[in-house]
Protein backbone atom coordinates (compact mmCIF):
# COMPACT_ATOMS: atom_id res chain seq x y z
CA UNK A 1 0.00 0.00 0.00
CA UNK A 2 1.65 3.75 -1.19
CA UNK A 3 2.02 6.07 1.80
CA UNK A 4 -0.70 8.59 0.54
CA UNK A 5 -3.13 6.12 0.29
CA UNK A 6 -2.41 4.79 4.11
CA UNK A 7 -2.25 8.35 4.21
CA UNK A 8 -5.73 9.09 3.03
CA UNK A 9 -7.06 5.86 4.55
CA UNK A 10 -6.19 6.77 8.14
CA UNK A 11 -7.54 10.41 7.35
CA UNK A 12 -10.82 9.07 6.20
CA UNK A 13 -10.89 6.38 9.63
CA UNK A 14 -10.08 9.83 11.88
CA UNK A 15 -12.69 11.92 10.28
CA UNK A 16 -15.22 8.74 10.81
CA UNK A 17 -14.35 8.68 14.71
CA UNK A 18 -14.59 11.93 15.12
CA UNK A 19 -18.25 12.38 13.32
CA UNK A 20 -19.29 9.56 15.78
CA UNK A 21 -17.72 11.31 19.04
CA UNK A 22 -18.93 14.51 17.62
CA UNK A 23 -22.54 12.98 17.20
CA UNK A 24 -22.83 10.91 20.33
CA UNK A 25 -21.87 14.26 22.43
CA UNK A 26 -24.43 16.13 20.77
CA UNK A 27 -27.11 13.87 21.77
CA UNK A 28 -26.27 13.93 25.14
CA UNK A 29 -25.69 17.56 25.45
CA UNK A 30 -29.11 17.88 23.26
CA UNK A 31 -30.52 16.01 26.02
CA UNK A 32 -29.20 17.90 28.96
CA UNK A 33 -29.72 21.14 27.47
CA UNK A 34 -33.46 19.90 27.14
CA UNK A 35 -33.64 18.45 30.66
CA UNK A 36 -32.31 21.96 32.18
CA UNK A 37 -34.19 24.43 29.94
CA UNK A 38 -37.71 22.11 30.69
CA UNK A 39 -36.50 22.43 34.61
CA UNK A 40 -35.71 26.18 34.22
CA UNK A 41 -39.71 26.60 32.73
CA UNK A 42 -41.49 24.61 35.01
CA UNK A 43 -39.99 26.31 37.79
CA UNK A 44 -39.97 29.62 36.51
CA UNK A 45 -43.76 28.85 35.50
CA UNK A 46 -44.66 28.01 39.05
CA UNK A 47 -42.90 30.90 40.76
CA UNK A 48 -42.86 33.82 38.45
CA UNK A 49 -46.29 35.19 37.36
CA UNK A 50 -44.83 36.85 34.56
CA UNK A 51 -43.47 33.65 33.26
CA UNK A 52 -47.01 32.07 34.00
CA UNK A 53 -48.58 34.76 31.29
CA UNK A 54 -46.18 33.84 28.72
CA UNK A 55 -47.51 31.94 25.67
CA UNK A 56 -46.94 28.18 25.31
CA UNK A 57 -45.00 28.96 21.95
CA UNK A 58 -42.54 31.12 23.83
CA UNK A 59 -42.02 28.82 26.44
CA UNK A 60 -41.30 26.09 23.79
CA UNK A 61 -38.73 28.72 22.70
CA UNK A 62 -37.03 29.24 25.40
CA UNK A 63 -36.52 25.49 25.97
CA UNK A 64 -35.47 24.78 22.23
CA UNK A 65 -33.06 27.63 22.81
CA UNK A 66 -31.54 25.44 25.74
CA UNK A 67 -31.74 22.04 23.94
CA UNK A 68 -29.80 23.91 21.07
CA UNK A 69 -27.02 25.32 23.09
CA UNK A 70 -26.47 21.95 24.94
CA UNK A 71 -25.76 20.31 21.30
CA UNK A 72 -23.81 22.86 20.31
CA UNK A 73 -21.36 23.83 23.00
CA UNK A 74 -20.86 19.48 24.38
CA UNK A 75 -20.61 18.59 20.30
CA UNK A 76 -18.25 21.31 20.27
CA UNK A 77 -16.13 20.19 23.23
CA UNK A 78 -15.84 16.69 22.07
CA UNK A 79 -14.36 17.60 19.24
CA UNK A 80 -11.62 19.69 20.72
CA UNK A 81 -11.01 17.23 23.36
CA UNK A 82 -10.48 14.46 20.62
CA UNK A 83 -8.56 17.05 18.45
CA UNK A 84 -6.48 17.37 20.93
CA UNK A 85 -5.57 14.12 21.84
CA UNK A 86 -5.03 12.78 18.38
CA UNK A 87 -2.52 15.91 18.07
CA UNK A 88 -0.94 14.78 21.09
CA UNK A 89 -0.59 10.94 19.77
CA UNK A 90 0.75 12.36 16.28
CA UNK A 91 3.24 14.47 17.58
CA UNK A 92 4.87 11.65 19.48
CA UNK A 93 4.78 9.42 16.20
CA UNK A 94 6.31 11.97 14.45
CA UNK A 95 8.86 12.39 17.23
CA UNK A 96 9.48 8.64 17.53
CA UNK A 97 9.89 8.87 13.49
CA UNK A 98 12.11 11.85 13.11
CA UNK A 99 14.33 10.02 15.72
CA UNK A 100 14.45 6.79 14.39
CA UNK A 101 15.19 8.63 10.65
CA UNK A 102 17.66 10.36 11.90
CA UNK A 103 19.60 7.22 13.58
CA UNK A 104 19.92 6.26 9.85
CA UNK A 105 21.12 9.01 8.34
CA UNK A 106 17.95 10.28 7.38
CA UNK A 107 16.41 13.82 7.45
CA UNK A 108 12.73 13.83 8.89
CA UNK A 109 10.74 14.87 5.59
CA UNK A 110 7.11 14.70 5.30
CA UNK A 111 7.97 12.20 2.55
CA UNK A 112 10.18 10.48 4.73
CA UNK A 113 7.80 10.16 7.70
CA UNK A 114 5.07 8.82 5.64
CA UNK A 115 7.33 6.03 4.45
CA UNK A 116 8.35 5.78 7.92
CA UNK A 117 5.12 5.47 8.88
CA UNK A 118 4.05 2.97 6.12
CA UNK A 119 6.86 1.21 7.40
CA UNK A 120 5.80 0.88 10.68
CA UNK A 121 2.16 -0.29 9.79
CA UNK A 122 3.40 -2.92 7.92
CA UNK A 123 5.65 -4.33 10.08
CA UNK A 124 2.71 -4.54 12.28
CA UNK A 125 0.44 -6.23 10.59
Amino acid sequence: MSSSLSTRTRRDRDVQTAYEIQSRAAASGALRGFGVGAGVAIIAHHTWPLFRRQTLAFKGFLVSGFTCFGLIFAAEAALQEHEGTRRKEENVIRRAARLDLARQGLIGTESEIAKWRSERENKEQ
